[in-house]
């Protein structure tokens, strides 16, 4: 993404993410937002953008684990309406439904707590980065089992070509931000 949607450049945002050669793993570049977060500016122009792309009708963000939390718990409180933390298995307190799903480096759970999320809600889904798209089919799958509408998937940035937007099939998708990994 480039230019000017309003006030700071992508590509000055986009200098606020640092690349972190193998990590957490071998062979992976992880995408370290914490400079974006730490520039009150930046990060204001970030939850502008995603507040932008948001589809009508939203009643409710639900954010995954971890940094969907800063993301979409800003984005939340930026449009005045609920936030819902989808997080790892045991991280809840009990009743919770469950969802798992394959991760490049491994299998993981995620949970999100009984009565939070109804059903019928329109909810969008909050993470910071789009990859292989796993967590975020995951989440989508748990908030549909829940028999809630997940009305778009909405990430910070987003990895061009690792298949993150087929993972996700015919949702709705949408970044702020993509670059190549």
């Amino acid at each position: 993404m480039s230019g000017v949607a309003s006030g700071v450049p992508a590509d000055t945002l986009l200098a606020h993410v640092r690349d972190v050669p193998d990590f957490p793993e071998p062979g992976i570049v992880f995408k370290d937002i914490t400079g974006l977060l730490v520039d009150g500016e930046a990060f204001a122009e970030a939850v502008r953008r995603l507040a932008d792309i948001v589809p009508e009708g939203v009643e409710l963000i639900a954010g995954m684990e971890a940094r969907g939390f800063i993301v979409g718990a800003a984005l939340a409180a930026h449009l005045g309406i609920g936030f819902v933390p989808i997080r790892k298995a045991g991280k809840l307190p009990p009743p919770t439904h469950r969802a798992s799903y394959a991760l490049e480096y491994g299998e993981a759970v995620l949970e999100v707590r009984e009565g939070t999320v109804s059903p019928g809600a329109r909810v969008l889904l909050v993470d910071d980065i789009l990859a292989t798209g796993g967590t975020a089919a995951a989440a989508a799958d748990l908030v549909e089992q829940v028999g809630a509408e997940v009305v778009g998937v909405t990430f910070l940035l987003e990895l061009l070509g690792l298949g993150g937007r087929d993972r996700l099939g015919g949702r709705v998708v949408s970044a702020v931000l993509s670059v190549e990994p």
